[in-house]
């Protein structure tokens, strides 16, 4: 990570008076429990029982990401019963997934203490907010964000890169873009922070995820939440 990418990150955190977290990878990671590809296998096994498995292309009968396996269907059958189910069968999924996620190093403390410094976070996330608000839950971190909790809707077209979760979350807590920052691991993150106006800190914990997010544009990036909350303790925030 070069250093001008974590001090641009420090000075976005830090002049920030509200956040916006993506969920899993910044929060934690959902399917370390539960493999996403398995998932996504299954998807493709439950369409296919269907009769739906030879409308999918080749990359989507071999897809491995369940977010993709979603996405698709829901561009060909928008609306339908079908999208709806396969989004349920999603977030039962999630839902089971959370309660085995692994909790990113350091983001808990980060939290409070961002939090507790007056600091009003969200989430802004294309996971269910079903499988959010149970995994904040069990991590007793529920105060720090609740109300605002925004996820996938029934509108899947609307999931990130599209900017409207993260507009709903600014619109809710009267955020101006100009006072807010984005915190993702992802090129989609990075598109939506932009098309939103808000600045952008992104998340790579290794030097591919940190390729993919510069090619998208961050010019902000941290490996981990420790320097974080190092510069926030700094800052006589937390005795």
């Amino acid at each position: 990570m070069a250093a001008a990418e974590a001090r641009a990150a420090g000075e976005l955190i830090t002049r920030a008076r509200f956040a916006l977290l993506d969920f899993d990878g910044p929060i934690c990671r959902l399917f370390a429990g539960h493999s996403a590809p398995h998932i996504a296998e299954a998807q493709i096994g439950w369409l296919a029982e269907r009769g739906l498995h030879g409308l999918l292309t080749d990359d989507v009968r071999g897809e491995r990401d369940p977010f993709q396996v979603l996405r698709a269907v829901d561009a060909r059958y928008r609306g339908s019963d079908l999208v709806t189910e396969l989004e349920e069968r999603l977030t039962q999924q999630e839902l089971r997934a959370a309660g085995s996620a692994w909790p990113t190093p350091y983001a808990d403390s980060v939290i409070r203490t961002w939090s507790a410094v007056g600091t009003r976070l969200a989430i802004a996330t294309n996971n269910s907010p079903r499988a959010v608000t149970r995994y904040l839950g069990l991590r007793g971190l529920t105060p720090c964000f609740a109300p605002h909790i925004y996820g996938r809707t029934s509108r899947l077209d609307l999931l990130k890169p599209d900017p409207h979760c993260l507009r709903r979350a600014m619109s809710a807590m009267g955020a101006a873009p100009a006072e807010t920052v984005m915190i993702g691991d992802t090129p989609s993150d990075c598109r939506a922070a932009r098309r939103a106006g808000v600045g952008f800190v992104g998340f790579a914990r290794n030097e591919t995820k940190a390729a993919l997010l510069r090619e998208a544009g961050a010019e902000a990036l941290v490996s981990g939440w420790e320097p974080v909350r190092d510069q926030l303790w700094s800052r006589g925030s937390v005795r």
